[in-house]
């Protein structure tokens, strides 16, 4: 089902629609600042694993995932007061940050040093779901190989026919978030995507 969602008047029925459809453990592609993204609710197991399978991923892959709000993130991962001020500065925007993450994160979404990747996208439609919803959801761009979504309207067949509902807020040319460890107050830049990373680097 293609849902088309002005990203500059989202209605409140349509993010509900999706939403709902999250909640009852259906994959969605939608639209974040930085590319489309494929999601799930985090605390489905079924549904993350169903990722994995239309990725071609191992089943213990762990992927970062879209918080509503700092407040969200406090819930999901420990936040030091330095992290807090980096968070409160760059977000939302296109960075992904690494955490330590809580007991709340189910294990499967962790990776081997229990930390979490999390994002606050700037762009309304995904921050909206992720309210609705209630917790986060899954954030791995919509794509199969290097055929990475641009258009909603034109996805690769693996995509077309696993999944429950397609987002459309018009075209978004992929570029990666830069993805930045704030594990023990020690900045470090894993990738440089979108975004200064120039303040993480040390002199």
């Amino acid at each position: 089902m293609l849902i088309e969602i002005d990203p500059k008047r989202p209605r409140p029925r349509q993010i509900k629609q999706v939403a709902d459809c999250v909640r009852q453990g259906g994959i969605i592609i939608y639209p974040t600042d930085t590319c489309y993204g494929l999601g799930a609710d985090i605390f489905n197991k079924k549904a993350i694993e169903k990722i994995c399978k239309i990725k071609g991923l191992p089943r213990n892959t762990p992927f970062s995932f879209v918080c509503s709000d700092l407040s969200d993130i406090s819930m999901y991962a420990r936040v030091s007061d330095y992290a807090y001020r980096i968070l409160k500065r760059f977000l939302p925007g296109p960075y992904t940050f690494v955490l330590e993450g809580s007991r709340q994160v189910p294990k499967m979404m962790l990776t081997k040093r229990k930390t979490a990747g999390i994002r606050i996208p700037d762009h309304p439609v995904c921050l909206m779901i992720a309210e609705e919803l209630g917790n986060p959801i899954i954030s791995t761009t919509a794509g199969v190989g290097d055929d990475i979504v641009e258009d909603p309207r034109d996805l690769p067949n693996a995509l077309a026919k696993n999944v429950d509902i397609v987002v459309d807020s018009g075209i978004i040319v992929p570029q990666p978030s830069s993805v930045i460890s704030l594990v023990d107050d020690e900045p470090e830049v894993i990738r440089e995507g979108q975004g200064d990373c120039s303040l993480f680097y040390e002199d």
